[in-house]
């Protein structure tokens, strides 16, 4: 019984030593569970700035999204975008050329939607003064809800009535006045924060912001780097050919001193851009980095406002910086009491409408995220690139080089031929890579056309084809079609969300040739200073039809792969040319070049420009090239003046004519 009991009492002691061992290894695991989690934790408070728990629900989410916070570096970012919409709107919106935009009654627009249609030039002037009036409320902060809607209203019209004139930041403003329209940005720096401050008070917008009226501009510029620098993280860009000889700029003056050209082209132009893109951002966000990483982002800013013509885009990305330091950073600087917490509004409440709230700025974040990759849907936007160029970010990856556009009008009923010049009826070139805007001009010719507005031109039927011959390059490589010319664009399917049969491939199979074109071209130019070479690419049973000048002398045909048949315009005899085999070309003659086989052909033409040489052109370019001033400052503010002054012209032309009637006075533009 003893020791019967002593067994049982045993057994009972190692079950509670092997309960209670099985009972503290989970607590171990909990505790390590928890500590990694609050070291987590930490790490996101002390880069970020922010508690973790914030977004662990959409209630806290919600909360965190409504806290108040001081509005005072919102009104100065709202201050300085209006002041760069008002000169926007004078250079890159058109304002100072709407006499040749809108003023001719043929002249060829490219809507998104193309039941779309420009108003009569008098009205389009209203339209512009609208928007100018606008951006002038958004700059003083007055009326601000009707400014901002002054301003978008005609903005996004004006930019969605003309694909040719998008890019990236003209997409960037619009949705940053718009955002603007939600926010309490007159809270401070405001004309009526100063004329009804009994109002502003009343309303609760005196001083504080709910901390979204930040995120969502914050968030859009945050897209804005980091989707730049993803499209720029890929073989086509880091291969550095997107941008090249920009190592000659003086801007990059002081890399030169360690670097040699190719070099500056490759790793600071390419690689760094990319990895400055991707990176900034995050490094702007995190507290601990901000400081170490201004001074590059305003680098980078002013140095691309010397590099390139984009109007306001670096100067509105300089004045979105001090977002990132602080709310009250302008209070801090004029030693104005901050916000005392008696003066702040209490924590808003996750009510209804907050939550709503919440649910529209995410599903706007989601969009936003979504659309640069979103061609996959709107294929008929794609050719050699994906979508149209402006809301991907995809910001000078590609670069292209339009060597010949050529235009066929066709009277089908007497077979007559008509050679149209690309450029009568738009002053745009993008037309040229892209499908959609292709059959949209060819359908604007043909309704001038039809409607006899080609002057000094014979008389052409109703019954026409037309035909585009288009050879451009894009990223250093090859010249070639970038459409079918024996496809009658007045009669081509297309449709938004399906692949174009007859928009030609970019012939990627020859992309491994560009560094033995770039050597082919060093060499090239280096046998005077008035020789050169085209590369040329072409598809199977396609024929390249070649005027050669008479300004162009030593002109020799060098087949690189595939095989073409060519024929001299004054020769019945036509020769059959495999790859390494040459021919000379003679002056003033017509060349026929066909490529035959089932693959396609490269080759290229080498000559000598005579007019260059018997005048020595090129010297005299270097000099005046040598005379440019580094720095025009002077020289661009008054061509800004001269720009604006023009713009204001044709405002009050518009105006006089629809009070008055007044004649308005039209630039009118040269047609060869």
């Amino acid at each position: 019984m003893f020791s019967g009991q002593a067994m049982t009492n045993s057994k009972r002691k190692q079950s509670t030593k092997t309960s209670s061992s099985t009972d503290i290894a989970p607590t171990d695991d909990v505790h390590q569970v928890t500590a990694q989690s609050t070291g987590m934790g930490n790490l996101f408070r002390e880069c970020l700035g922010h508690e973790p728990s914030n977004f662990s629900s959409l209630t806290k989410f919600t909360a965190w999204l409504h806290h108040p916070v001081d509005g005072a570096a919102l009104g100065i970012f709202r201050l300085l975008f209006g002041v760069a919409m008002l000169v926007d709107i004078a250079e890159e919106r058109g304002g100072g050329q709407l006499d040749v935009r809108f003023g001719e009654p043929h002249h060829c627009h490219f809507p998104l939607f193309n039941g779309m249609r420009a108003l009569a030039y008098p009205l389009m002037g209203c339209v512009y003064l609208c928007m100018w009036l606008g951006a002038w409320g958004i700059m003083l902060g007055y009326r601000f809800r009707s400014s901002c809607l002054t301003f978008i209203v005609p903005y996004w019209y004006i930019f969605l009535l003309d694909k040719p004139t998008w890019n990236n930041h003209s997409y960037l403003f619009g949705l940053v006045g718009t955002l603007l329209l939600f926010t309490q940005a007159d809270s401070y720096c405001s004309l009526e924060s100063w004329l009804n401050p009994g109002r502003s008070r009343s309303r609760s917008r005196s001083r504080t912001v709910p901390y979204w009226n930040y995120f969502l501009i914050k968030f859009q510029f945050f897209v804005l780097y980091m989707y730049a620098g993803l499209k720029k993280i890929s073989t086509e860009w880091l291969s550095g050919y997107a941008m090249s000889n920009l190592s000659q700029h003086w801007v990059f003056s002081p890399f030169r001193q360690m670097l040699d050209p190719e070099l500056i082209d490759l790793l600071i132009v390419h690689w760094f851009t990319a990895f400055f893109d991707v990176s900034i951002a995050f490094f702007m966000t995190v507290e601990k980095t901000r400081l170490l990483v201004t001074p590059f982002m305003i680098s980078f800013h002013l140095m691309n406002s010397r590099l390139f013509v984009i109007g306001m885009f670096p100067w509105v990305c300089l004045a979105e910086v001090p977002l990132f330091f602080g709310f009250d950073w302008p209070r801090r600087i004029r030693g104005t009491a901050k916000i005392a917490p008696s003066e702040e509004a209490s924590p808003a409440r996750s009510s209804l409408l907050a939550r709503l709230r919440t649910c529209l700025i995410l599903g706007y974040c989601g969009l936003q995220l979504f659309l640069p990759y979103s061609h996959f849907i709107t294929k008929g936007y794609n050719n050699w690139t994906n979508g149209l160029y402006g809301y991907s970010w995809d910001m000078m990856v590609h670069s292209f080089d339009t060597l010949q556009t050529s235009i066929q009008v066709v009277d089908n009923d007497n077979q007559q031929v008509h050679n149209l010049n690309p450029f009568a009826f738009t002053e745009y070139e993008r037309w040229t890579k892209y499908a959609d805007m292709a059959v949209q001009y060819a359908k604007c010719i043909e309704e001038n056309i039809q409607n006899q507005q080609v002057r000094g031109r014979p008389s052409i039927g109703r019954n026409i084809s037309i035909y585009f011959d288009i050879w451009c390059s894009m990223n250093g490589r090859f010249q070639q079609r970038s459409f079918d010319p024996r496809v009658d664009l007045l009669r081509a399917p297309w449709s938004p969300f399906e692949s174009t049969s007859w928009s030609l491939p970019l012939l990627n199979e020859l992309t491994h040739m560009r560094p033995k074109l770039r050597t082919i071209e060093n060499e090239v130019l280096a046998w005077n200073n008035y020789s050169d070479v085209i590369f040329v690419a072409d598809f199977p049973g396609l024929t390249l039809i070649n005027f050669i000048s008479p300004d162009l002398i030593n002109c020799t045909l060098t087949i690189l792969e595939g095989n073409v048949r060519y024929k001299s315009g004054i020769e019945q005899e036509s020769y059959f040319l495999t790859a390494g085999k040459s021919i000379g070309l003679g002056s003033n003659i017509t060349h026929f070049v066909t490529t035959i086989g089932q693959k396609p052909a490269s080759y290229l033409f080498t000559y000598t420009n005579k007019t260059m040489l018997e005048q020595d052109i090129s010297i005299e370019e270097t000099a005046a090239e040598a005379k440019r001033p580094l720095l025009p400052l002077w020289k661009e503010f008054e061509q800004r003046v001269t720009n604006y002054k023009q713009f204001l012209g044709h405002i009050g032309n518009c105006v006089l004519y629809l009070l008055y009637d007044v004649p308005i006075p039209l630039a009118v533009r040269e047609r060869d």
